[in-house]
């Protein structure tokens, strides 16, 4: 494999981490409102990604400087077409950061809905907007042959861009339903079961017309490749599972449906990095928008380094604040000076002395063993597909182009 087809892959697992990890805040920003319901629930349901959402969003940051240091050309010819959408992106990014503190700093409650608002509409336009750059990415705008955008606006908005945006907005919010659930106890864990069983169908609908139409219109035939398959299988199995109760297994399950829609997306790219309407010819590559090897190399090096630390501080955090929040914590000012809103419980000491979380609903869980069985069975092989296509994301750079989309 050369430096162009590793850092390739590299953005691809950069784009995945991303994913995974805010996705699930973005489902709980879109949800927080309607699963919340009243103060105290909204309140829980924001301190479950309270310690964790300014961290996550740092592997955005991470994906726009490896690609603009090890695909300069690619960077820039992306953010001059598809500026409009980043600046909504940028915008909804603000608004989210914003909110969190606001809002926590507010005691009118009129102030406290309009930030719940902010946070809302934030976690709705993030993922759809950079839903619609990734679907742009593959299914073409107009370059010219010296790599510039010369289309308008409405060039951004073609058909499947907009259905990537959605189809990848759904699975955040099928993402944060899981988390949700994992995250609190009674009636806040029933509500966020109930948004998953609800949103979970109509994404797994659209993923599987997703991998169709993107296998179709890349000139593949109709046989799904291994990492859409696994997507496909993975959507199936977290809309069964959380049907089911399974918020743990259901939360895996939407991870790696997650993780299937980015790794077929760039697969069908590859070797390319942004098609061009105009012609093959003007089609933009990895190996021509490339930087130098000796960039590429010292790149290298530095994420060897880098990545390890980042990497171990997250899975710190996660293990800190990994306990279930409860609602109905104190509300007044903790002795740190920080409001309690603002806090996050559930943490590993919150856990001390504390009788064990009791199931949602009047008796125990009817057992569906079988149901349950073939669950795992499903989100199970889904991993082993997707882990199988990241290991040959990127085929040899001589690879011929495929079709637009």
């Amino acid at each position: 494999m050369t430096l162009v087809s590793f850092w390739y892959v590299v953005l691809v697992l950069l784009w995945t981490g991303f994913l995974l990890l805010e996705g699930f805040d973005f489902g709980v920003g879109m949800l927080h409102r309607l699963v919340g319901r009243d103060e105290a629930g909204v309140q829980t349901a924001i301190r479950t990604i309270g310690p964790v959402w300014d961290g996550n969003e740092v592997w955005l940051i991470v994906v726009v400087a490896a690609t603009f240091a090890a695909f300069p050309s690619w960077f820039a010819t992306m953010l001059s077409g598809f500026y409009p959408v980043f600046l909504v992106v940028l915008v909804g990014l603000i608004l989210r950061g914003v909110s969190f503190e606001f809002r926590s700093h507010s005691t009118d409650p009129r102030s406290r809905r309009l930030w719940s608002a902010a946070l809302t509409v934030g976690s709705l336009v993030v993922p759809l907007g950079l839903g619609i750059v990734l679907g742009g990415l593959l299914g073409g705008l107009p370059i010219d042959s010296q790599q510039e955008f010369v289309g308008d606006v409405g060039d951004l908005f073609g058909l499947y861009s907009v259905v990537t945006g959605v189809t990848i907005t759904l699975l955040c919010l099928v993402h944060g339903a899981a988390f949700l659930a994992l995250r609190t106890a009674d009636d806040l864990r029933s509500r966020a079961l109930t948004a998953g069983r609800v949103v979970g169908p109509p994404a797994a609908v659209l993923v599987v017309v997703w991998t169709l139409w993107t296998r179709i219109a890349s000139g593949n035939g109709v046989l799904l490749s291994v990492s859409e398959f696994g997507a496909v299988l993975a959507a199936i199995a977290a809309a069964v599972l959380l049907a089911g109760g399974r918020e743990g297994a259901g939360f895996v399950a939407t991870s790696l449906a997650l993780a299937g829609v980015v790794v077929s997306l760039f697969s069908e790219l590859a070797p390319r990095v942004m098609v061009s309407t105009l012609g093959a010819a003007n089609d933009l590559t990895a190996t021509g928008t490339a930087s130098s090897p000796y960039t590429l190399g010292v790149m290298t090096v530095v994420l060897a380094v880098l990545l390890p630390v980042v990497v171990l501080y997250q899975w710190w955090a996660y293990r800190v604040f990994g306990g279930r929040v409860r609602t109905g914590l104190d509300q007044s000012t903790h002795p740190s000076g920080t409001s309690a809103e603002a806090l996050v419980g559930g943490g590993r000491g919150s856990r001390i002395n504390r009788p064990p979380l009791p199931r949602a609903g009047a008796g125990p869980p009817p057992k569906q063993p079988l149901g349950r069985l073939a669950s795992w069975l499903l989100a199970w092989l889904a991993a082993w597909l997707i882990m199988r296509a990241v290991t040959a994301a990127v085929s040899a750079d001589g690879d011929g182009p495929r079709g637009h989309v």
